[in-house]
This record gives structure tokens, C-alpha cells and sequence, in this order.
């Protein structure tokens, strides 16, 4: 879960610590000419809840942030994460409809300026070669490379794939369709300034 507290003088700690309670302390004052306090729970706008209880209440699914070690073995067609795998869980409206598998964060800097390194990419895993996306970023897990991020192009070669780099000091080279154990098409990232 998270690793860290923000501190806000207006937060309620009670909601922060249990999730009970008004998410801030005080009311917020209606501008109208009475200047009647409004409590917390009429203001019309959605409000921050605890995971716990958008796991219980949504059918919102949590998605897995992993390591590289889990994302090496997604191509094994039986993809089974484990607790130990998981660097932590989040829950991200905007791919509620995108089908996630897991999510991993980007190391090393061949596909800056389109990712930087510790931006967490969503990927949803691919079952079958024709549905890649040319020049589409994606997840390749290779047996001798381990994982890639790179953008696909069809090769000139039979049986290879021509993985590209967004970075242009990386050339792009080509990788044989037998040394690929998994693939998963990038479908959103979360990154930092």
C-alpha cells in the first residue's frame, strides 16, 4: 500500500487512519449571503475513499504493479502472479475498460522521450501474434534479453520482428519470433515530471 503520509492541515486524521468520518475537518462555507456552513457530506463532488473500501464496493479490479522476474514469465500462456511478485496494487479509473494484465515500471532510457525510467507503464497481454500493433509500443519478454519496451515493426527478415527504439542512439535491431516468450501491447502510462 502506500509507502508514505502527506501531511494537509484540512485532513481529517480519523478518515486518513480508518476511513470513517469526514475527509476533512472543517465545512466549507456557502458563499450565498447567509453564510451558512455546508457539512462535508451535501458538497456535490466525489470524494477520496480508502482502497479497502473500492475494494468492497466497485467492481473496480486492482491492478498489479510487478517485477521483472513476473513479467519474464507472462508468455508461459499461464500467467499466475504471485503475492511475492507484486510490488504494490493500484487502482486506476482511467483503464477500467482497458483490459490490464499488470503493470511495470520502465528502466534505462531507450524509450525517452516517450517513457523515462520509473514511469509505470499498463499492458495487456497478447495471445496471439496478429493482433501486434506496428509501431505501437509494447512489452516483449525474450529468453536472452529478458524484457523489452520497444515499438514492433515487421522485419525484412522471415521469422523476425524489427523492435525500435524511441531513443535514437539505440539502433533498432532484429529479434527471431522464437526467442520471444511473451508479448503485451502498452495500453497507458503514469510517469512523473
Amino acid at each position: 500500500m502506500a509507502k508514505f503520509i502527506a501531511t494537509y492541515p484540512d485532513v481529517n486524521p480519523e478518515w486518513l487512519l480508518t476511513g470513517h468520518g469526514n475527509m476533512l475537518k472543517s465545512v466549507t462555507v456557502n458563499p450565498t449571503a447567509t453564510n451558512t456552513p455546508i457539512p462535508e457530506d451535501n458538497i456535490d463532488r466525489p470524494k477520496a475513499r480508502p482502497l479497502t473500501t473500492i475494494w468492497e464496493t466497485t467492481n473496480v479490479k486492482p491492478i498489479p504493479l510487478v517485477t521483472e522476474t513476473a513479467a519474464a514469465g507472462f508468455g508461459n500462456g499461464l500467467l499466475s502472479i504471485e503475492e511475492k511478485d507484486v510490488k504494490e496494487y493500484y487502482v486506476i479509473p482511467k483503464f477500467r475498460y482497458c483490459n490490464v494484465d499488470f503493470m511495470i515500471e520502465v528502466s534505462g532510457l531507450s524509450m525517452y522521450p516517450h517513457f523515462n525510467p520509473g514511469d509505470v507503464i499498463a499492458c495487456t497481454i497478447l495471445k496471439d501474434r496478429k493482433f501486434l500493433q506496428w509501431n505501437k509500443c509494447h512489452v516483449i519478454a525474450t529468453r536472452e534479453q529478458g524484457i523489452l519496451v520497444k515499438r514492433l515493426m515487421p522485419s525484412t527478415k522471415d521469422g523476425y520482428i524489427t523492435v525500435v527504439s524511441d531513443n535514437k542512439e539505440y539502433p533498432a535491431f532484429d529479434v527471431p519470433f522464437d526467442e520471444i516468450t511473451g508479448l503485451a501491447l502498452v495500453i497507458g502510462s503514469v510517469g512523473l515530471e
